[in-house]
């Protein structure tokens, strides 16, 4: 046989057994090909784009580069390992270390650079439907071009030949540095089999538990005001980082075989074939892949967090949106409001009006305040607040001894706790006047212009409002001193108002505000991050897939004598497919549960920073990551029916 003809022999084979690694380079090269065609786009353009985004997509296409290099580096590692055995016979018939080596490179090449190729085209003809993607994401009306970027080409070339150029380094240090004998012993020695579990591996196994509960307990205590300064919020974010990965690597390197031996001790040793091929093998698998499993897991639940957050904050984007614009518009000058409503009428445009007054007022919140300020920015005696008087609402009537809070957001509720009702204090320049409260919403009266850092809006008696007006504090009193907020009858007419809005400048003044422009900006903003974590998400769901996919094929080699041995004594098919699909259940389920847990204990930590919704964004993401990820489960099972069938 003529080295040609051994060299496609080898590509024939390896397209065979590692179509998916294939697969995951033409995905791999596409995704960065359309990603950096994205970022030369002339709507990611800083100066005049549409969307304001392109130091993000930069951002992003260095953080894929380094997905994608690190999933082609430890695929190639175990590829040139499982060929071991087939160097060492090279090296026995007469050929040369530098001849095999150039064996590989070709080999490789066509491999890799028709993948590439492969991956370029696929970029480029799906690089118009991802701008599309993006622009629906955002709310930007534009128009999605299919167009060839020189420039991304060639950074995409630079950069997965420095890969390829970086793999051909570690075939040649590997090839050089093996002996024959050692090449023939390599893949033997690369899966550590224990017979036992010891009593230092229960001991690490119920440490990493422990870890994770307590890094799970801290995360719920994090923002309840246990930790009160910044620098304890710090350290506890420290602790619970540092104690969740530990736990997680403790966890699979004890933990695991730990509980199945727990179940084996119930069993009395005896179980049937579909424990076996299941909880046996999985007992002394996963300590070994310990660290690339808590890698995997912590990246999971760093993706699934970071998308559920970015998620939650889209979803809310319209409720965030009317709890700080309360109305339609927002106006605090008398002139400037009259002139938008005529502008309104001039095109046939019917609204609803109401004028509030709106004071800025010290009050002492002490009594009622169910935390500790110490270390904080504010003053529970000398809290500054919005008021407005009961005669501003329909709904609300208070005697002259009570205060009602409105506005007392989520965020308030972990910062901030107040009890419903005690005494407060309000302080005008010169008196104070005692006060009851009576309860907490989070109804918004005024726009969030009034609400000093999302504090609360009080509400008082008419009778001390006009008292606390004619003795204001003139230091601590905004700009403005009253809300106009603007409500258009007919819905239908809302973009038509806001596109008069913004012809007249009114976005470019800070107290004025509309609902509408509110809520696209915060889609267009965490519409991007979303896109941008949704992508890099789906990147390292696919690599880390194929990743745990080729350990399962690896696995499937050494255990095929094992399956040969079965099938001999008279175990059907059947009965080894049953088996080996509870393996698969723990191997790629293990991982998932646990990064999912990781995830839900993140993102409901801190959640209410970002919106007002948390399952329905959160259980969307997590049923998505959990559909995708089951795939390469299933291909898992059919590559080892595959494997079952051959064993005789």
């Amino acid at each position: 046989m003529s080295i040609n003809q051994l060299i496609f022999r080898n590509l024939k084979k390896n397209l065979k057994n590692y179509y998916l690694y294939v697969f995951a380079l033409i995905f791999s090269s596409a995704l960065y090909f359309a990603f950096v065609t994205l970022q030369y786009d002339p709507s990611m353009d800083p100066a005049k784009g549409s969307v304001k985004g392109a130091a993000s997509i930069k951002a992003a296409s260095i953080l894929l580069v380094a997905i994608v290099s690190i999933f082609i580096f430890y695929a190639n590692t175990i590829f040139i390992k499982r060929r071991s055995k087939e160097i060492g016979l090279f090296q026995l018939i007469g050929m040369t270390k530098n001849k095999i080596f150039n064996i590989l490179i070709v080999e490789n090449f066509f491999l890799y650079f028709g993948s590439l190729f492969l991956g370029i085209f696929a970029g480029f003809s799906v690089s118009k439907l991802i701008i599309m993607i993006l622009f629906k994401i955002t709310g930007v009306e534009g128009i999605a071009t299919l167009r060839l970027s020189t420039n991304a080409l060639i950074q995409t070339l630079i950069v997965f030949c420095a890969i390829y150029l970086f793999i051909m380094s570690m075939n040649y240090v590997f090839i050089k540095r093996q002996s024959i004998l050692s090449l023939f012993a390599v893949k033997s020695s690369t899966e550590a089999k224990v017979k036992k579990v010891s009593i230092f591996e229960m001991i690490i196994g119920m440490a990493g538990i422990g870890f994770i509960i307590l890094g799970y307990y801290i995360s719920s205590k994090l923002f309840s005001g246990d930790f009160v300064t910044m620098y304890e919020l710090l350290i506890a974010m420290v602790v619970i980082l540092a104690s969740v990965i530990i736990g997680t690597y403790l966890f699979y390197k004890g933990s695991v075989s730990f509980i199945f031996h727990i179940i084996r001790k119930k069993k009395n040793g005896y179980l049937n074939i579909n424990e076996v091929l299941s909880l046996s093998t999985i007992m002394f698998r996963m300590k070994s892949n310990a660290v690339l499993l808590t890698i995997i897991t912590t990246v999971s639940a760093l993706a699934i967090g970071l998308l559920s957050l970015s998620y939650i904050s889209y979803y809310s984007a319209e409720k965030s949106a009317e709890n700080y614009v309360p109305a339609d518009f927002s106006i605090t000058n008398i002139e400037d409001a009259q002139k938008f409503k005529e502008a309104l009428l001039v095109k046939d445009i019917k609204y609803s009006e109401e004028i509030i007054d709106v004071i800025q007022v010290d009050i002492n919140v002490e009594n009622i305040l169910d935390m500790s300020m110490e270390g904080m920015m504010v003053d529970p005696n000398l809290m500054t607040l919005a008021i407005i008087s009961d005669k501003s609402t329909t709904d609300t009537d208070l005697s002259p001894n009570e205060t009602l809070f409105t506005g007392y957001s989520d965020v308030n509720q972990k910062f901030m706790p107040l009890d419903d009702s005690g005494s407060i204090e309000l302080k005008s320049q010169h008196e104070i006047i005692p006060q009851q409260l009576v309860g907490l919403t989070k109804d918004t009266i005024v726009s969030g212009f009034f609400r000093n850092g999302g504090l609360p809006v009080a509400i008082v008696d008419e009778t001390v409002f006009q008292r606390l007006k004619d003795d204001l504090d003139p230091s601590i009193q905004k700009k403005a001193s009253v809300y106009i907020g603007i409500d258009i009858l007919d819905q239908d007419q809302i973009k038509a108002a806001n596109d008069i809005f913004k012809e007249i400048g009114f976005t470019n003044i800070k107290s004025y505000d509309s609902r509408l422009e509110t809520s696209n900006y915060q889609k267009q903003n965490m519409g991007l991050m979303m896109f941008v974590v949704g992508f890099l998400g789906l990147t390292f769901l696919i690599t880390s897939g194929c990743i745990l996919y080729f350990k399962q094929m690896d696995e499937s080699e050494d255990e095929r004598s094992s399956y040969t041995i079965l099938r001999k004594l008279g175990f059907t098919q059947g009965d080894l497919i049953k088996g080996i699909q509870v393996k698969q259940v723990f191997n790629f389920g293990i991982p998932l549960v646990v990064g999912l847990c990781h995830s839900y204990f993140a993102v409901q930590s801190g959640w209410f920073f970002f919106g007002s919704e948390l399952w329905t964004p959160m259980i969307l993401v997590m049923v998505l990551y959990t559909g995708l990820y089951s795939i390469f489960g299933v291909l898992s099972v059919l590559h080892y029916k595959k494997v079952i069938k051959e064993a005789l």
